[in-house]
């Protein structure tokens, strides 16, 4: 007896696909053809080729078809083929967005999670809620962690580890309009080349005649 063999495809995914797909309490039917379409480069319209890939009856196949366009999650676009002839093609963009956006937020907690220990790696402690709360408003100040992070350095250097020290030398550096460590360096760099300039011009003004010593 002759033994066919099928070739079944393979998809894959990310966890933050399926993170998004339980945080939107998708079906699993949804979500494998979320994950049909994510692997499915040329995204063409056809129906019979997506119900037999995931293994759904073609009644079935539309509606989780129709069920992933109203949750705006998918949406259509007609287009041209290289022949020139009108096809319909599924569109990401919306689901893309939302993953988009997810990777920002996870960017941000690791931002948050890295400048914490951060703060307690020079307390040599761990910070209370209320220091929290203090470093996370200077995030939400608009204050870059490479900044607010020189600022402990600052503070350190100094021998001040104290909250409210680096609460004010975030504030002379905002004022100053400084965004990164950058615009701090040269602004130091620059008020050093001042001062030595200004003891050079002391220097040379100095009248040694009338020095009686």
């Amino acid at each position: 007896m002759d033994t066919k063999i099928f070739k079944i495809p393979k998809y894959v995914t990310n966890s933050l696909i399926i993170k998004k797909a339980l945080e939107l309490k998708l079906s699993l039917e949804e979500f494998l053809m979320l994950t049909f379409f994510d692997n499915d480069y040329n995204n063409y319209l056809d129906i019979d080729r997506l119900s037999n890939n995931i293994g759904l009856k073609l009644e079935d196949a539309y509606k989780v078809f129709n069920s992933l366009i109203s949750k705006k999650l998918i949406s259509l676009e007609t287009t041209k083929d290289i022949e020139g002839r009108m096809i319909e093609k599924v569109n990401l963009d919306n689901f893309y967005n939302m993953l988009s956006v997810e990777r920002t937020e996870e960017k941000k907690e690791e931002i948050k999670t890295d400048i914490f220990t951060s703060f307690e790696k020079e307390f040599a402690r761990p910070i209370s809620s209320m220091e929290y709360e203090i470093i996370n408003a200077w995030l939400e100040k608009g204050y870059t962690e490479e900044l607010i992070k020189g600022a402990l350095g600052e503070a350190v250097y100094n021998g001040v580890v104290k909250l409210r020290y680096i609460d004010k030398i975030l504030y002379e550096w905002g004022k100053k309009g400084f965004k990164t460590m950058q615009d701090v360096n040269s602004y130091m760099q620059k008020k050093e080349n001042n001062e030595v300039n200004n003891e050079r011009k002391e220097l040379f003004d100095y009248n040694w005649l009338d020095d009686e010593e």
